[in-house]
């Protein structure tokens, strides 16, 4: 049941959500998850921005716990002297994205952050459920802290990404890698594997992100509610890096994100909370769609330069 409250959502999201609530056909959740990663595939090319110009793009792979990783590297300089590198982990679910589904996103950040991103392309649900996600994410970002000439690694990733982004950063707390992880940046993240939430009640239906595709997440990726990594809002957060943690006004999640950046702020991390009003879950890589996305990641890419410059300082 929602709380009878009138929510603002902009004319270029409600446009947004019409065309998409008019398709017809399966939901992803009714598809196996070949043909949703698919599904998902075909939104991205149709919905976000061309990738745009950027001086050097890479993929390659690195040695994982379970085998190799694919990962893309990009750099707006051809060549640069050592210094901070973002490490991305894409959202999804756990069960769908890849590498192209965020990588007008990652060739953003390279732009505007003027720092090289490595995207990571971790296991994907079913099948490798819950921890292969979170052990490959910490795997990568040892391995780039180890082997990218850099003094300090920035984690950022949206919605599960933002899940991996912190409890990366938590597995790097407690076990630090060579370089620190001198700030992070959860965009629209899961934290709690609990539902109890107004915001569920208000925009689990109708908004990009379904209470159903929720459930079917989860019943692929199979967390354990009692691990941090599935639930850290659930333990404590004294110590983590500096954090640029967003939400989205119109998010199912959205009350769990405002509930870490709490938990955050009450453990006396230095923490910077945005919410992008009036517009949904999944923005960051929408920005064809929804033209507005477009400055609600330049805006947040400008914030997080200027915590990363500050923690590089």
């Amino acid at each position: 049941m929602t709380d009878g409250t009138t929510h603002y959502t902009r004319p270029d999201v409600a446009d947004f959500l019409a065309f998409l609530n008019a398709q017809e056909g399966p939901k992803m959740e009714e598809l196996p998850a070949a043909g949703a990663r698919e599904m998902f595939r075909v939104m991205t090319q149709m919905a976000d921005s061309p990738r745009g110009d950027v001086a050097k793009v890479e993929d390659r792979v690195i040695p994982g716990p379970a085998g190799e990783i694919r990962v893309r590297f990009y750099d707006n300089r051809p060549d640069r002297a050592p210094g901070p590198v973002l490490v991305f982990f894409h959202g999804g679910g756990w069960v769908i994205g890849d590498l192209d589904t965020h990588d007008a996103y990652c060739a953003e950040a390279a732009r505007i952050l003027d720092i090289p991103v490595v995207a990571i392309d971790y296991r994907l649900a079913p099948e490798h459920p819950f921890p292969a996600a979170p052990d490959d994410c910490e795997a990568a970002a040892r391995w780039v802290a180890d082997n990218i000439p850099c003094t300090g690694l920035v984690l950022a990733g949206e919605s599960a990404g933002g899940n991996l982004t912190i409890v990366t950063a938590l597995a790097l707390r407690d076990n630090p890698a060579s370089k620190p992880v001198i700030a992070i940046h959860p965009i629209y993240p899961a934290v709690t594997t609990s539902d109890d939430w107004q915001s569920y009640r208000d925009f689990g239906e109708g908004h990009l992100l379904t209470e159903s595709s929720m459930t079917w997440f989860s019943g692929h990726y199979a967390p354990d509610p009692t691990d941090r990594r599935a639930a850290p809002l659930d333990f404590p957060a004294e110590g983590m890096p500096p954090t640029l943690l967003i939400t989205a006004g119109l998010d199912p999640l959205r009350d769990q994100g405002r509930a870490y950046a709490a938990k955050l702020i009450e453990a006396g991390v230095p923490t910077t909370y945005r919410e992008a009003r009036g517009t949904i879950h999944g923005f960051i890589n929408l920005s064809q769609g929804i033209p507005s996305a477009k400055a609600d990641i330049r805006d947040a890419l400008t914030v997080l330069k200027a915590i990363v410059t500050e923690a590089s300082a």
